[in-house]
């Protein structure tokens, strides 16, 4: 299966970061394709399933508002997330670092077949959203 990754500096710093990665209603906001989640009981956990939403637009592969389940795989607090959607059978890794001046190192990995219509470019997408999200360290 292909595999892309990207990295990013996040102009927050990680407690911050973490905070805003461990609200599974935030997912919507800087996962592309994705526009609600409805969370299970134990939230931001191993084994948690997640119903996740579709965008309200169909596109090429996909009918308006599908929805899918997001199955988290692996979390350690502050340091790395890695969930799978399952109905695409996509995996991705997401993992943060302290960087210096109160910023947030951070790189994902997404793993997905040949048909799912991931592109090469989605993993920078998605960091570019969540760093536009999080400006806590940024200048006025």
């Amino acid at each position: 299966m292909p595999r892309y990754a990207a990295d990013s500096v996040l102009l927050a710093p990680l407690p911050d970061v973490w905070t805003f990665l461990a609200d599974p209603y935030n997912l919507a906001d800087w996962w592309p394709g994705i526009s609600g989640v409805e969370p299970d009981r134990r939230g931001l956990a191993p084994g948690a399933r997640w119903k996740v939403l579709g965008p309200d637009r169909p596109s090429y592969l996909r009918k308006p508002q599908m929805s899918g389940m997001l199955l988290v795989l692996d979390v350690v607090p502050m340091q790395r997330l890695s969930f799978q959607l399952t109905n695409d059978r996509i995996e991705a890794e997401l993992t943060l670092s302290p960087a210096a001046d109160d910023c947030t190192e951070v790189s994902l990995l997404v793993e997905a077949p040949f048909l799912s219509g991931l592109r090469r470019r989605f993993p920078a997408q998605a960091l570019a959203r969540l760093r536009s999200l999080l400006r806590t360290s940024e200048e006025a």
